[in-house]
């Protein structure tokens, strides 16, 4: 900026017009020099021009609004959900549950491992620095057991099939511990001895030859570089696979955590990182993707109709260009106005009607699956004009009539006018939802193709021919509910906050998101963080008073004498009373002599 301030940008684009036909009066109309449209030329140093002045302060303008209307945004977002799952908690169990006890989720993120406690990237423990660390801290000794590499097997599958280890690890994690250890132990060391020609040792070779030392041709300073590289003692081996079992031990999320709140903060903290307006090019030809605060608010209000949406479609023949454009002509909506050559009223002393001309060398180009017969038809049935088969006469090649059936023939004129005017937007072929569709190329994939196509229609575009059906999918929540059902909206409400979130360059633990994405779908429909949704999820009155329009829900509960049972969170921290998440989650039950000694608590007021 010492050397040139640059080009001034607003929401993207560089300044618009804001008088007629120009966007100061100092400069020509429709002028599209770089100064009338935002460059500055100067510097700070040598001072700004008047002009280039005004622009750069509209520019740095909008970084203000954006700034104060963003906090706004991401505050009321945080809020929502906060209020959403103030009250899920772990159980003994490990379950997920609400205040009232409906579980939300079988076993917390699926795995039941906090994500505070978490060493790796998701994962509970990294294998590799704590076998390093093994290593380091244990020097080998002259009584040690040098092991190799079917002993290092053998060793680490015994420990992980006793009881300790069986009961207290999940599955998933004694697979990739002994994953790691067959190839990143014991396969590391079979490779260093077959790089000095020793016996692999990856085999037993059986209980007769137990005692037998394979190495035993082996040269003593051959055995010390090996053994310098990589010497695994069983010392080493009960340390690793310890501090392995005890990290995971570790990591086990506590009954009564309360995960429903840590998982709002979470997914709210990083949205007030997120600038405001982003649109971004998800490298396709201008095809615009909603992204940052806006797109996050879409996916939790479960709202209806969404900015953008967009579904991505797999081809079967994904390498040829020319079956996909045929594909997207089926998909693509094309109007009478793109095929035709001209459209035209024509008045005979005996008749009158409409002339349309297809521009039939169009349709081949644009390899269109259709014919006139089929153009015809989709006039006759065009919705709202009740043109009728009878009405429309096709001549071939290319010609059509489309004449007007009028009891009152002193309208005729007008009848034809206003006809001419909606046949250009009549729909010959594709899908009425669909804007467009656009041949995108999959990066990283030696050329392969599919589909973006911009506009609703899930159903329709799945059964489509030539479209890979099971690998499509939408980006818009509620449409794939009603298309593919609750299990895969939650998955895309997973994916969509991710793909956003990667796009910041934010990374949320994917635990978190699912306890949303869980919330959002246990009721059996995707309810969303709104004052509606909220009121379908919850049934505590003080609970929804304290959330939003008060006195509506303090009045309906008085109408209808609703009862409250003051269980969540709210409701507690309203009427003074210790609250069930945490070490509240327990209750303690005592056997007493003096029982009946202690006076009964006097009936309130309002219980008699």
């Amino acid at each position: 900026m010492v050397a040139c301030v640059g080009q001034q940008i607003i929401s993207g684009k560089r300044i618009p017009n804001g008088f007629q036909d120009r966007s100061l009066p100092h400069f020509l109309k429709n002028s599209k020099i770089p100064p009338a449209k935002g460059f500055v030329r100067n510097s700070f140093y040598s001072g700004l021009t008047p002009t280039e002045f005004f622009f750069h302060a509209v520019s740095g303008r909008e970084g203000l609004v954006d700034t104060a209307v963003k906090t706004a945004e991401t505050g009321y977002m945080q809020r929502r959900l906060m209020k959403a799952l103030e009250d899920l908690t772990t159980h003994y169990d490990l379950s997920v549950r609400n205040s009232v006890g409906s579980i939300v989720q079988f076993t917390y993120g699926s795995d039941g491992l906090d994500p505070a406690v978490l060493e790796g990237n998701g994962t509970p423990v990294l294998f590799e620095r704590n076998f390093a660390s093994a290593l380091h801290v244990l020097p080998v000794r002259e009584s040690d057991k040098i092991l190799l590499p079917y002993q290092i097997n053998e060793y680490t599958q015994k420990t992980v099939e006793s009881p300790r280890w069986a009961k207290n690890c999940s599955k998933d994690f004694i697979d990739a511990l002994l994953l790691y250890v067959r190839t990143r132990i014991a396969g590391k060391l079979k490779n260093i001895r077959e790089a000095y020609n020793m016996m692999s040792g990856e085999h037993n070779p059986g209980d007769e030859y137990d005692d037998m030392d394979i190495d035993e041709d082996v040269s003593q300073d051959i055995r010390k570089v090996v053994n310098n590289k990589l010497c695994v003692t069983e010392r080493h081996m009960e340390r690793f696979l310890y501090v392995c079992w005890d990290k995971f031990m570790k990591a086990k999320i506590e009954p009564a955590t309360a995960v429903g709140a840590v998982g709002a903060q979470s997914i709210g903290e990083p949205g007030t990182q997120m600038t405001l307006k982003t649109f971004h090019f998800a490298g396709v030809a201008s095809m615009n993707i909603t992204l940052g605060v806006p797109r996050i608010k879409e996916i939790i209000n479960a709202a209806k109709a969404i900015a953008t949406p967009i579904i991505t479609t797999r081809l079967v023949n994904n390498m040829d260009v020319k079956a996909a454009r045929i594909v997207k002509g089926r998909i693509e909506k094309t109007l009478l106005g793109d095929i035709a050559e001209f459209i035209e009223e024509v008045y005979k002393p005996d008749e009158c009607y409409i002339g349309v001309r297809l521009d039939m060398d169009a349709i081949r180009r644009l390899q269109l699956e259709t014919d006139l017969d089929e153009v015809a038809r989709a006039i006759a049935l065009a919705p709202k004009l009740k043109i009728g088969m009878s009405n429309v006469k096709t001549h071939k090649p290319d010609r059509l009539r489309i004449y007007v059936q009028l009891k009152d023939t002193s309208e005729l004129y007008y009848s034809i006018k206003q006809l001419k005017r909606a046949l250009p937007d009549i729909i010959v072929k594709g899908l009425p939802q669909v804007n467009r569709a656009v041949i995108n190329e999959i990066q990283g994939s030696e050329g392969k193709k599919e589909l973006l196509v911009e506009g609703y229609g899930l159903r329709e575009l799945m059964n489509t021919e030539g479209v890979v059906g099971t690998h499509t999918r939408s980006n818009h929540v509620m449409e794939v509910w009603k298309v593919l059902g609750i299990e895969a909206a939650r998955r895309t409400i997973l994916d969509e906050i991710k793909s956003v979130m990667d796009s910041h360059g934010l990374t949320i633990d994917p635990r978190h998101v699912m306890l949303l994405g869980d919330i959002m779908t246990s009721k059996g429909e995707v309810l969303g963080i709104t004052r509606f949704g909220i009121a379908k999820m919850k049934d505590s009155v003080m609970m929804l008073a304290s959330f939003e329009k008060t006195t509506d829900h303090l009045f309906e509960a008085a109408l209808y004498s609703k009862k409250d049972s003051i269980e969540g969170v709210s409701e507690c921290i309203i009427m003074g009373i210790p609250m069930s998440i945490g070490t509240g989650l327990f209750k303690l039950i005592k056997k007493d002599e003096a029982h009946d000694r202690i006076p009964r608590r006097r009936p309130l007021l309002f219980d008699t």
